[in-house]
């Protein structure tokens, strides 16, 4: 007999990563006789105990090295200890290296933010001292309807409809198509124990009041496949956003003066989608910060094109500027 189907998922879902990690490393001509590294980030809860076990059981099949990273964010009582735990019952699945790292988590953005903020940066430190090839992360279908249903809320265009990608860099999210319920069962019929963080259910975080109060709403109002239609709508805006994207770099070679600036009718014939993004683009390479520029601000600078009345010069963050003059 074969594996129970919650646990043939989870490895499968792991081994199609794998495979592209493996294909990628190899294509990169690594050095003769290395084998690449893959990390799993574990919290200990049951969606990343389930990713670490997969990734020990698959990783070996291909020769590829397995470790793992837990990540202490110390803002509860006994998370040190809890942390090395956890790292413990990664060695006894046979990863290794595991690492237990203990970060400081800053005020900037909200503590949910904050909390991720810090995660990433440990992961990242942990991915460049090992040479790890890739980052493995246990978000599922769920965590995705979660993202889509936040990005609604915050009015934020398409793109943050698009939820988490699957591929971002070094991190892979091979659960994306996997519902929380079957790592919890991969994880109970493996025997292996699990934390469940009280933040989770905490209603004081946005997440938390987003998957125990929202989207059971919604389930009881529009019937079961919510979570689903929301994460298809996840990578349906995807696709439509990277098409735009492609766009968009496409028109900004066709739309800049030689020293740089914009053509204002030519940016104006543009559909709305793109001439935005090429405008973000703009704002962005003149030093703009990312994270700082909202829709609001590109919406001001938009006007400079469609709404032109002799107004007066824009101030973006990061000390941009943006002004129109001579049809420029």
């Amino acid at each position: 007999m074969g594996p129970h189907p919650a646990v043939a998922a989870i490895r499968l879902a792991v081994r199609r990563v794998l495979h592209d990690v493996l294909r990628e490393w190899q294509d990169g001509s690594p050095a003769s006789g290395t084998a690449p590294l893959v990390l799993a980030a574990c919290s200990g809860g049951a969606d990343s105990m389930a990713l670490a076990s997969a990734l020990a059981f698959e990783a070996p099949k291909l020769g590829i090295a397995a470790g793992a990273v837990t990540v202490d964010h110390g803002l509860q009582e006994g998370s040190a200890a809890r942390a090395l735990e956890v790292a413990g019952r990664l060695r006894d699945l046979g990863l290794d290296p595991v690492d237990a790292v203990g970060v400081t988590v800053g005020r900037g953005g909200g503590p949910e933010a904050a909390a991720r903020v810090a995660r990433y940066a440990a992961l990242d430190r942990a991915a460049e001292q090992h040479g790890a090839a890739a980052v493995l992360l246990g978000h599922t279908r769920d965590d995705q309807a979660e993202t889509v249903l936040l990005g609604l809320a915050r009015g934020s265009g398409i793109r943050s409809l698009s939820g988490m990608p699957p591929v971002n860099g070094r991190y892979r999210r091979p659960f994306l198509r996997l519902d929380r319920d079957t790592t919890r069962k991969a994880c109970l019929v493996q025997g292996l124990p699990v934390w469940d963080d009280p933040h989770n259910a905490d209603p004081a975080y946005t997440r938390a009041r987003v998957r125990h109060e929202a989207l059971p709403v919604l389930e009881k109002s529009l019937g079961k496949g919510v979570v689903e239609a929301l994460a298809r709508t996840a990578q349906l805006s995807r696709d439509d956003a990277d098409a735009l994207d492609i766009w968009a770099t496409r028109a900004e070679s066709e739309v800049r003066d030689p020293d740089g600036a914009l053509d204002a009718e030519r940016l104006g014939e543009l559909p709305p989608a793109v001439r935005r993004r090429v405008i973000r683009r703009a704002a962005i390479a003149a030093g703009s910060p990312a994270g700082s520029l909202f829709a609001r601000h590109i919406e001001e600078v938009d006007r400079l094109v469609t709404g032109w009345r002799g107004q007066g010069p824009l101030h973006l963050p990061g000390g941009v500027e943006a002004d129109r003059r001579c049809g420029r």
